[in-house]
């Protein structure tokens, strides 16, 4: 009787108001150039990611976000009056975004990042509003979460919100650092909420703002540092940035991987300058790494690497080498040298091991970068070994371990 009444007054204490449900508004009393405004902030948050599946339809909801604690689904942020948001008036919209709450009062997962957005401002916020309320409603109910027991009742996010949601308001301006920069940290920070991959994040999956931008995990991809703890061997400068984040390549570092993908692929149909803006703020918390510093020189280790990676090194010349050793076409063509990658020199071999299982595709335009996947192709023991020749010949720092385990626990968060 304890546990239940101790249960009952937790429900009462987390729960919260539902808002009046509207009808859907007439999609002809938006303002036309705020519905485009809200179309670019859509691309800066990568809103379609994880409201969209492929192949269905867009913002329609049933993408699965994997969690230490379960499988998330993407909500549907059509404006269809039963299973999306077409009942939503702008207050009920604001406060998911904000505060992490349902129209209806329910707490929503953190796997919407509202501990990034909550400090849009009204004006984007008014903006984006319009331009969901006015795309095509679409009928459709994502998957139920699978969730580890308690977590599937939503009111455990009410403690989790007390525990683990930042309090603090938004950061005060620094103006001698120009609008540009200005602007970059107000969408980096918030709508485009890049720290929620590439932080670390605690027991409770609260990102660790005190170790913001120094690598985390998303999707069963390590996200790299952004701070002066960058692998990247040549400086990340603007310039660079802006390149990488538009077409998704970069020839002085990689190609855009994994999640990253998707992210080039918005950002290459965002405005110009709020991208250059995402840039220069994203060189700025790099300027620090060592490769802003001096940059090193990449040394070819191959024979030294062969004799201690005989069967990768056979793996290589037949499955690799045809693109990928110096010379070779695509080299020839401007694609990165795959000493100048990141995942090469990262802590982890994640990232190597999972564009080797699954590969890459053109994430911006047809013609980009394309690798095919190996994941059927090879065992997780040639992976292995084709992974630790590639470190021991163009990576830096020690021998990353058990890669054939490495690369299994890739194949299972990676949904291979």
């Amino acid at each position: 009787m304890v546990l239940l009444a101790a249960l009952v007054i937790y429900a009462l204490w987390a729960r919260e108001p539902a808002i009046a449900a509207i009808n859907r508004p007439n999609p002809a009393n938006f303002d036309r150039s705020e519905i485009a405004r809200g179309a670019a902030l859509a691309r800066i948050g990568n809103c379609a990611s994880c409201h969209s599946v492929p192949g269905g339809r867009v913002y329609a909801g049933g993408t699965p976000i994997k969690t230490p604690f379960g499988t998330i689904y993407g909500s549907n942020i059509t404006p269809d009056p039963e299973t999306g948001i077409g009942k939503w008036p702008y207050e009920a919209f604001a406060r998911s975004m904000r505060e992490g709450l349902g129209r209806d009062g329910s707490h929503l997962y953190p796997a919407f990042p509202y501990d990034r957005l909550r400090h849009t401002s009204d004006a984007d916020l008014r903006a984006l509003y319009a331009f969901f309320m006015t795309r095509d409603a679409v009928r459709s109910e994502p998957p139920a979460n699978a969730l580890i027991p308690p977590l599937g009742w939503r009111p455990v996010l009410a403690g989790w919100k007390l525990l683990a949601l930042p309090r603090t308001g938004p950061q005060a301006p620094l103006p001698q650092l120009g609008a540009l920069w200005e602007r970059g940290r107000y969408l980096g920070e918030g709508l485009a909420h890049c720290a929620s991959c590439h932080s670390p994040r605690g027991l409770l999956q609260q990102e660790l703002r005190e170790r913001a931008y120094a690598g985390g995990w998303s999707d069963g991809w390590y996200a790299p540092p952004l701070d002066a703890s960058s692998p990247a061997v040549r400086e990340w400068t603007a310039e660079r940035l802006y390149t990488y984040l538009t077409t998704g390549l970069s020839t002085a570092h990689a190609a855009a991987a994994g999640p990253m993908g998707p992210v080039t692929h918005n950002l290459a149909r965002a405005p110009e300058r709020d991208v250059r803006a995402l840039a220069t703020y994203y060189a700025w918390t790099m300027r620090n790494a060592r490769a802003a510093r001096s940059e090193p020189v990449l040394p070819d280790r191959g024979a030294v690497a062969a004799r201690a990676h005989p069967a990768g090194a056979v793996l290589f010349r037949g499955a690799c080498a045809a693109c990928h050793e110096p010379g070779a076409p695509m080299m020839v063509a401007g694609r990165p040298d795959l000493r100048l990658g990141s995942p090469l020199h990262e802590e982890n071999p994640r990232d190597t091991v999972q564009i080797i299982l699954q590969g890459l595709e053109p994430p911006v335009e047809p013609h980009g970068p394309y690798m095919p996947a190996y994941a059927d192709t090879l065992t997780d023991k040639q992976i292995a070994a084709v992974t630790g020749y590639m470190r021991a010949r163009w990576g830096s720092g020690p021998d990353w371990g058990d890669l054939e385990q490495a690369v299994a626990d890739a194949r299972a968060e990676g949904g291979e």
